[in-house]
């Protein structure tokens, strides 16, 4: 069992780090808290003249077709810096839908742009006081034949005000359709929406919405169905964001207990200490090597049913325990600004609460056991 990567991998990690370092550093994080845009242009151009962006995209719209294992390595180095971009959003989520689902013109009109980053299409999915689940999809689609009216209310919609496009679940019927809606369409409003990890939302209301037939996503009723197979794939990569954070707010904790003296030793040197950083190398370790299984299972073409929703689910929870022990390692100062792993102890609870919590990956996990 070979779990060293390749040497070419080693270089796309050097040289994603490399960038975000360049390009995201933990100061520009800072600075596009709760900012309208959200991202620094500097830093997505920068993505896009590597062909970074259509990193999971066919090679055929412009993508990189990356294996999910490559993407994995480049989303660790996400999560290391904290790097705040439509990625995820645009080229993961609605680029995927796009290629599992999209008509022949869309495809070709929408892929090659969002790969070069050009354009941004960004999912507008979960609702106020619903889940995660088809259930939790309660915007409605009414047809006329031709045509489509769209109405309800989206919470958290990533960089709304960057997007050129969105693609909207809703609801028409029993069934749940994906649509393609301009950002600038009549009846659309957004309102930001602060968050515990000061990045960019917005609350999108549609009232009226009208859209075509042809920029219907799939057939009639596939609307979940592609969703959620999408959902299945990209999962892995916010687990291995995850891992990435949860490692290097580990790697400056420790550091900051072997620099911090107390009672004329290093923090380290407290027994209790040391026991909770080694309880945490071992989860980070653990979270680590279920994420990397996960995404060579998927680049193998084998069934990710179950250990997507394990990754993300074990992974965000080491993260979210990792940073919790850290502000205690920290102490007070670990809660002012000016240190860094207050940004990660905050990030890690917004991971762990997005794009599925904890219940629903728990759902999803079940599902896969009792069915087997």
């Amino acid at each position: 069992m070979d779990l060293d990567f390749s040497e070419e991998q080693d270089m796309l990690r050097e040289m994603v780090r490399g960038v975000c370092a360049d390009f995201s550093s933990l100061d520009e994080v800072r600075k596009l808290e709760d900012d309208p845009v959200g991202y620094s242009a500097g830093f997505w151009d920068q993505l896009a003249a590597l062909d970074l962006i259509g990193l999971t995209l066919p090679t055929a719209f412009g993508g990189s077709e990356m294996s999910l294992l490559e993407s994995a390595i480049v989303y660790e180095e996400f999560g290391r810096s904290l790097a705040p971009s439509p990625h995820f959003a645009s080229a993961v989520a609605c680029g995927g839908v796009l290629v599992a689902a999209g008509s022949d013109q869309q495809k070709q009109t929408l892929l090659p742009d969002i790969a070069n980053g050009e354009l941004i299409v960004v999912p507008a999915w979960l609702e106020p006081g619903n889940g995660f689940g088809p259930v939790g999809v309660q915007s409605t689609a009414k047809s006329d034949g031709s045509s489509y009216t769209l109405n309800g209310t989206k919470w958290h919609v990533p960089f709304a005000s960057a997007a050129q496009k969105f693609i909207v679940l809703a609801r028409d019927g029993d069934v749940v359709d994906l649509f393609l809606v301009d950002r600038d369409a009549a009846g659309i409003t957004l309102e930001q929406q602060l968050t515990i990890a000061s990045d960019t939302q917005y609350a999108m209301t549609m009232s009226n919405v009208r859209v075509s037939s042809d920029d219907r996503i799939g057939a009639v009723g596939s609307g979940w169905a592609t969703w959620s197979h999408m959902m299945n794939d990209a999962t892995i990569l916010l687990a291995a964001q995850a891992v990435g954070g949860a490692q290097y707010a580990l790697d400056i904790t420790v550091q900051y207990s072997k620099d911090r003296e107390q009672f004329d030793k290093p923090l380290g040197a407290f027994q209790a200490l040391a026991h909770d950083m080694a309880n945490a190398k071992t989860a980070v370790d653990g979270a680590t090597l279920l994420v990397h299984q996960a995404a060579w299972a998927r680049s193998e073409g084998r069934s990710v049913d179950q250990l997507a929703p394990m990754a993300k689910l074990f992974a965000c929870q080491t993260y979210r325990d990792v940073t919790a022990m850290a502000q205690q390692i920290f102490g007070g100062v670990g809660f002012t600004v000016e240190y860094d792993i207050q940004l990660y102890f905050r990030r890690a609870k917004q991971l762990q609460n997005t794009w599925g919590d904890s219940r629903r990956l728990e759902d999803l996990v079940a599902a896969s056991v009792l069915d087997s």
